[in-house]
C-alpha cells in the first residue's frame, strides 16, 4: 500500500518549522568541523548558470566581530556570536554572463540561497544563527578588506543558542498565493 509520507524527508520539514532567528548564544564553541558543514551547505546551494558567485569569511577575532556589530547598527549580539560568516557576492562573476540582470539580482539571490543553506544547515547542527541584512555596506567592506567587485550580503552570527523564540506569526497560504494570475 502507498503511503503519502513515502519518500518525504520530515525531518527537513521539522528543521523548516523549528528555524528561528537566534540572538542569544551561549561562550561554547562552533568547531571546526561544524563551520565545514555550514559552508558545505553554503556551497551547494543553486546558483544561476552554476556560476556559485559567493565567498565567505569567517569571522572569529572579537575585535573584528566588534566592528562588524558596530558597522550593523550596533547590533551587539553579532559580537557575542563565537563565529561570525559573512557572505559576499562576486557580482562581476554574474555580471560576465548575465550582465546588469546578472551583476545587480542573479548574485544576490544566489547568495541569498547559500545563506538560507547556512541557516538550515545550523539547525540540523543544533546551533542558532541569525541572518543580519541591516549593515552598513562600506563599512563591513572596510573592516573585511573586501575587493572590488565583491559586495557584502549577509552577516550571520552563529553559536549555540541561549534563548528559543517563540514562532513568529506567519501569513497564511491564503493570504499569499495566487493561482495563474495575481
Amino acid at each position: 500500500m502507498y503511503s503519502v509520507l513515502e519518500g518525504i524527508n520530515l525531518e527537513f520539514f521539522e528543521t523548516v518549522k523549528t528555524r528561528r532567528s537566534i540572538r542569544a548564544f551561549a561562550r561554547d564553541e562552533v568547531s571546526e568541523d561544524e563551520i565545514k558543514q555550514l559552508l558545505d551547505a553554503a556551497r551547494l546551494a543553486p546558483s544561476a548558470g552554476n556560476l556559485q558567485p559567493w565567498s565567505f569569511v569567517i569571522v572569529k577575532n572579537d575585535k573584528i566581530k566588534h566592528k562588524l556589530a558596530e558597522a550593523a547598527l550596533n547590533q551587539s549580539f553579532i559580537e557575542e556570536a563565537p563565529v561570525v560568516i559573512v557572505v559576499l557576492a562576486d557580482f562581476n562573476r554574474s555580471k560576465l554572463r548575465y550582465g546588469n540582470r546578472g551583476a545587480n539580482l542573479y548574485c544576490i539571490q544566489d547568495t541569498a540561497a547559500a545563506t538560507q543553506n547556512i541557516l538550515l544547515a545550523a539547525v540540523a547542527l543544533g546551533l542558532g544563527a541569525c541572518w543580519v541584512g541591516a549593515f552598513q555596506e562600506d563599512l563591513v567592506r572596510f573592516v573585511l578588506r573586501v575587493p572590488e567587485g565583491f559586495r557584502p550580503v549577509a552577516i550571520v552570527p552563529i553559536g549555540r543558542p541561549s534563548e528559543k523564540p517563540i514562532s513568529p506569526k506567519k501569513l497564511s497560504l491564503a493570504e499569499i498565493v495566487h493561482y495563474e494570475t495575481f
